[in-house]
């Protein structure tokens, strides 16, 4: 039974395969409505059901979209009206419940470990729609729009200034895995997880970590940021703030970047924190791109774990 939790569980191939097949069904909705069901309806007589612990817009929204464009259905469960490991189920018999339910589950947690321990319950595919840990949907989406706009990926220099947080363990994961180059810009105290950097650098990673957001964007392709402060994140606001305020990403940025560059943001954004309305309302910017290729990338993520 195949799941999709970490891309580093999953091999190239397979990884490859998701993309090529997430823009073959792209092209073939040419000229249909959004609410037109693929030709094909693989998914006809399949459920999604999808969980959520934190608020979501564009996961909700596009993996709602992409089922139901496939010939499913979904169901999306609110934890708090569910017995989810809580009272007298514990998360073994919720599992054990939604697999009778389900042909394949989207959780999106707080706490990776929970992602990891429920899918070990399931007995159907479990997705990661958003952990602590990881976001890895949203960044196989970031590939495809990447491509779709500036052809293969591989060998190609993706720049990330900023928090480094949940979205850059998946992009340093896929940079191992799609084989591109990132060069990560964080302050000291907000640098990615340890743990992620090593597994890169055992298995050749081409990953640079600097403290110089000029640096990291220097000659690249794609320059992506994300949200200083995240969803339910009990810190010091303005203490980190501060700290990120050099990693902005504005003209001054982008200009260092290739003359070509793009400009990718998971969404929501913080606009004149993060990033200036100028560089995500600019020419540049590939955002609402990103956003909806979360639909078609999902699909083919779904197509994947059911096969």
């Amino acid at each position: 039974m195949r799941k999709f939790i970490n891309i580093a569980d999953i091999n190239k191939k397979d990884l490859r395969l998701i993309i090529n097949n997430a823009k073959s069904r792209k092209d073939k909705r040419s000229g249909l409505n959004k609410n037109a069901i693929d030709p094909d309806a693989p998914l006809d007589g399949k459920i999604l059901i999808m969980i959520f612990e934190k608020p979501s817009t564009r996961t909700r929204i596009s993996f709602d979209i992409a089922v139901k464009q496939l010939g499913g259905k979904s169901l999306i469960l609110n934890p708090d009206e569910i017995h989810y490991g809580t009272g007298n189920e514990s998360l073994y018999d919720t599992a054990k419940i939604l697999s009778q339910y389900a042909d394949v589950v989207m959780l999106r947690t707080n706490a990776h470990k929970y992602a990891e321990q429920f899918s070990k319950y399931l007995d159907v595919p479990l997705i990661n729609g958003l952990t602590d840990l990881s976001h890895p949907c949203q960044i196989m989406s970031d590939i495809m729009t990447f491509e779709e706009l500036k052809g293969p990926i591989k060998n190609k220099k993706i720049a990330w200034l900023g928090d480094g947080n949940n979205i850059v363990y998946s992009l340093i994961e896929a940079a191992v895995q799609f084989d591109f180059e990132l060069s990560i810009a964080s302050p000291k105290s907000y640098e990615p997880n340890k743990n992620i950097l090593q597994w890169a650098k055992k298995n050749n990673g081409n990953v640079l970590l600097t403290k110089d957001p000029l640096k990291a964007a220097s000659d690249a392709d794609c320059i992506m940021t994300d949200k200083w402060i995240s969803m339910g994140e009990k810190i010091n606001k303005n203490k980190k703030k501060k700290a990120l305020k050099p990693y902005q990403v504005n003209k001054k940025i982008m200009n260092v970047a290739n003359k070509d560059a793009i400009f990718m943001h998971c969404l929501p954004a913080s606009r004149g924190e993060e990033v200036t309305n100028e560089v995500i309302d600019g020419r540049q910017s590939a955002v609402w791109l990103e956003a909806l290729n979360r639909i078609h990338a999902q699909k083919s993520i779904i197509e994947w774990c059911l096969k």
